[in-house]
């Protein structure tokens, strides 16, 4: 049996999508297909449903599934017993929030490199919603943002929160602003939708601020300088802020309007398939969880982990309004 063949069904599976798997694999669509049709040839039994328009397996291919992934486990595990000891280059496909790469994904991305000299790292910035879209399709192996990734077969780890903080121009006086010295400030925060952008104006409404404007901008940097320029306060992670700080001639406004943490989590494949791969998506979430752990805001219910639940509500509805909750950074 083709065990490239085997891989493909596997990753048909998992993603749930011929044409997921086939960009996955970096293959046709065609090619996908043909391969389960090789291995439904070879079995003598159908592996997929194709009478249903939703992907669904066939009683055989829930069987066969099991077995398909022990034979991958067999084969690394072969190939590391047999082969060269020197590994194979790999690739580690992480995805993260502005945040994110604001606070600890390089020093995180440095140590794995020198722990793992043969890996290669495809690092993308982007919005929640459009990492758990990325992730959930398998263009992904790790994201860090500001929502779980919803899709059987993820595993999600809450990670702890980051403090959330006015900044400003140095030229502002270090006195504590009150609600009504706070609201004399244009307010700016996170992309419209995002964490930061609802929260805030949540904080608002809480406050009975019904019509206050709030600029959205989605970039660090841009928030980092408008505050600097004295456009007006901008809500920024504690970690960020302090970083930025001293290079962008910011500080930190203490105000009487609380703000709700940044929530994080990690949501990744669990690659039983590939041990370097595992491992190294192990080891970047560990070091994540020690990282962030550090500098977090107070406690919001500690780490977790917990794999999707097929009846699990997709992200998607979470994201659809503001109502619902705040929308991810």
């Amino acid at each position: 049996m083709n065990l490239k063949f085997v891989a493909a069904f596997v990753w048909v599976v998992r993603l749930e999508s011929i044409t997921r798997a086939a960009k996955k694999l970096c293959l046709t669509q065609s090619a996908v297909s043909n391969r389960i049709a090789a291995l439904e040839n070879e079995l003598g039994v159908e592996l997929i449903d194709r009478r249903n328009p939703r992907f669904r397996l066939s009683d055989a291919g829930f069987r066969f599934m099991g077995y398909a992934e022990k034979m991958l486990v067999i084969e690394h595990e072969m190939r590391g017993e047999l082969g060269t000891p020197e590994r194979q280059p790999f690739t580690l496909r992480i995805g993260a929030i502005e945040s994110v790469l604001h606070t600890w994904l390089i020093p995180m991305v440095d140590t794995l490199k020198r722990s793992t000299p043969r890996i290669n790292f495809e690092l993308t910035v982007e919005t929640t919603f459009n990492l758990a879209e990325q992730i959930r399709r398998g263009a992904l192996d790790l994201i860090f943002s500001a929502l779980p990734a919803q899709e059987n077969g993820l595993i999600n780890e809450t990670l702890a929160p980051l403090e959330m903080v006015f900044t400003g121009a140095q030229t502002i006086p270090p006195a504590r602003l009150e609600l009504d010295a706070l609201l004399r400030h244009d307010l700016l925060t996170f992309q419209r939708g995002s964490h930061p952008h609802v929260s805030l104006l949540n904080a608002l409404h809480a406050a009975g601020i019904g019509d206050k404007h709030v600029h959205s901008i989605s970039s660090i940097s841009a928030l980092a300088l408008l505050a600097e320029s004295g456009f007006g306060l901008a809500t920024l992670p504690r970690w960020v802020a302090e970083r930025l700080g001293p290079e962008n001639r910011l500080r930190i406004v203490d105000t009487t309007l609380p703000l709700a943490p940044l929530p994080l989590h990690a949501s990744f494949w669990n690659y039983s398939t590939n041990p370097l791969l595992r491992q190294a998506i192990q080891e970047a979430v560990a070091f994540a969880r020690d990282y962030a752990a550090k500098r977090s805001a107070p406690p919001a219910g500690g780490a977790r982990r917990t794999l999707n639940a097929p009846d699990t509500p997709d992200s998607d509805a979470l994201l659809a309004e503001p109502s619902a909750g705040p929308r991810a950074s």
